[in-house]
């Protein structure tokens, strides 16, 4: 198989596992881990059969990438599980540098997207007085999770992050 089918084969499963995603957490603010990691094993079984030892390393290399880049956003109560497994699926089938790409759209699209939550609701004065707050408490007590703002406990709108996820997937593949 060509390198091009590759990658559109790779792009194919990367956006269907993008709106099946989006529809999930959209309906229930939920991502399902038979999901997630059906699309992991899917993408490495896919990469070893493709490239072998060296495809299995790539894949693996864009699951690690995507676990470590949104994990300690989880760790601080800002992010569902979901949403670290998502962007971890997407780079175990676009690689180190597509989960990487992925990730730094996926948070201006998801900047973008809490913007107009918060001005539509009517919650952008708190939404601000939060950051400061949580801003000003990192500096006293270090980089820990501040229990009134993580998502267990939050009481502000909540953001289906699969959606910034999904379309920061769609700009890498169509930008990289």
């Amino acid at each position: 198989m060509h390198a091009t089918a590759h990658l559109q084969f790779s792009a194919a499963a990367v956006l269907l596992l993008g709106l099946v995603a989006c529809a999930f957490d959209l309906r229930t603010r939920r991502i399902p881990n038979a999901l997630t990691f059906g699309g992991i094993a899917a993408a490495l079984l896919y990469h070893v059969i493709t490239g072998g030892v060296s495809g299995l390393g790539l894949s693996l290399a864009g699951l690690a990438t995507g676990l470590a880049l949104f994990f300690p956003l989880f760790a601080l109560g800002g992010m569902g599980a979901g949403d670290v497994k998502l962007l971890a699926c997407f780079g175990a089938w676009l690689g180190a540098a597509g989960a990487l790409w992925t990730a730094m759209y996926a948070a201006m699209a998801g900047a973008g997207m809490a913007l107009v939550v918060v001005f539509a609701q009517g919650y952008a004065r708190q939404a601000f007085a939060n950051i400061w707050l949580l801003l000003c408490h990192w500096r006293i007590v270090g980089i820990r999770p501040l229990p009134e703002l993580t998502l267990e406990r939050g009481k502000g709108p909540r953001l289906a992050y699969a959606l910034p996820i999904t379309v920061g997937a769609v700009v890498t593949l169509c930008l990289h």
